[in-house]
């Protein structure tokens, strides 16, 4: 299969999908190499954006998917009539900055750090599908542990979790006014995105 085979049948599997397919996978069932595979993902991301076409190809960790351009957040919304979600709040904000900074965390871990009750908040982030159970830990109780999602990646505009503004070193308070930074950054691209939606 010669580069632009590769590189077409890739967009097809990937747009009949609709859902994240590993790189690996996509190697294994058109018999490639799974760096000629991300090389010709690669190749097709360009395409698009530089075209100012109305999709994108997106790398999450060792996934690939296909998703719309983010310009054309407010004509999708419009036409399929769709009701924009719900803005977070500032509780699920702060949770959601908790688990992806020093996942994988359990409800009780999260609670320390906030001084609150955080179930809720859980369940609603859960429900969003922006965080997601990964496990138990090995201790009394056997308590969930939770970690962020591909749709979380998504929503803040990065690849993979490295890809996320560093944290500064932790200390005592400095830690909750550190982590309030990250919340008041996550909150800021919110409102932007929603804005540039709403002008669309």
């Amino acid at each position: 299969m010669d580069k632009i085979e590769l590189k077409n049948a890739v967009e097809a599997i990937l747009f009949a999908s609709g859902e994240p397919v590993a790189a690996e996978r996509l190697a294994l069932v058109l018999d490639a190499d799974e760096q000629d595979v991300l090389a010709a993902a690669s190749d097709l991301a360009e395409e698009y954006e530089s075209g100012g076409r109305g999709i994108r190809l997106v790398r999450l960790g060792g996934d690939l998917q296909m998703h719309s351009a983010p310009e054309f957040a407010g004509a999708i919304t419009r036409a399929l009539e769709q009701r924009r979600p719900p803005r977070l709040s500032q509780a699920s904000l702060e949770v959601l900055a908790i688990v992806a900074y020093f996942q994988p965390v359990t409800r009780a871990y999260i609670e320390q750090m906030r001084g609150l009750d955080s179930s809720y908040t859980v369940g609603v982030l859960t429900e969003r599908g922006l965080i997601e159970p990964c496990g138990h830990l090995e201790t009394v109780g056997r308590p969930t542990l939770y970690r962020t999602t591909d749709l979380f990646l998504r929503s803040v505009g990065v690849s993979a979790l490295e890809d996320l503004p560093p944290l500064p070193e932790l200390a005592g308070s400095d830690a909750a006014a550190q982590l309030q930074k990250q919340v008041d950054a996550l909150r800021a691209a919110e409102e932007a995105a929603a804005e540039e939606r709403e002008d669309a």
